[in-house]
């Protein structure tokens, strides 16, 4: 079973040597996001820790979306923080995006630094053809 690219315009270009996520088999492996805007590929949210959150979730379900999955695919998050003290305002717009869905598992986790002085990046790992 070889592993399949999966890209997108609605989401922001890697900034490395790596695709927004891959497939293999049923399994969709998304590359962490960052509130990057796909467009300009600039930051977003100043600083503010709900913005960025929202837009790191709107980049994974556009990946998701691409990949035909959606929200609800989703087995596992990994949320990694630059400051643990921001979780329950990140929380709140992670609940929000999961709401009325089973949330898939999840670790957070505090990082020293995250690419571009972002706050906030999250992966997720999605299972389609269910």
């Amino acid at each position: 079973m070889a592993n399949k690219p999966i890209e997108t315009d609605a989401a922001p270009a890697a900034i490395g040597p790596y695709c927004q996520a891959v497939a293999v088999g049923e399994w969709i492996f998304c590359s962490g996001q960052l509130a990057l805007d796909p467009e300009s590929g600039l930051m977003v949210g100043g600083g503010d820790i709900e913005a960025e959150t929202r837009q790191v979730l709107d980049n994974l379900d556009a990946v998701l979306l691409r990949a035909g999955a959606s929200r609800g695919d989703v087995a596992k998050a990994t949320v990694y923080l630059a400051d643990m003290g921001e979780f329950s305002k990140m929380n709140q717009v992670y609940a929000e995006f999961f709401e009325g869905l089973v949330p898939p598992a999840r670790a957070t986790v505090e990082v020293a630094a995250l690419p571009k002085g972002a706050k906030v990046e999250i992966d997720f790992t999605a299972r389609v053809g269910r």
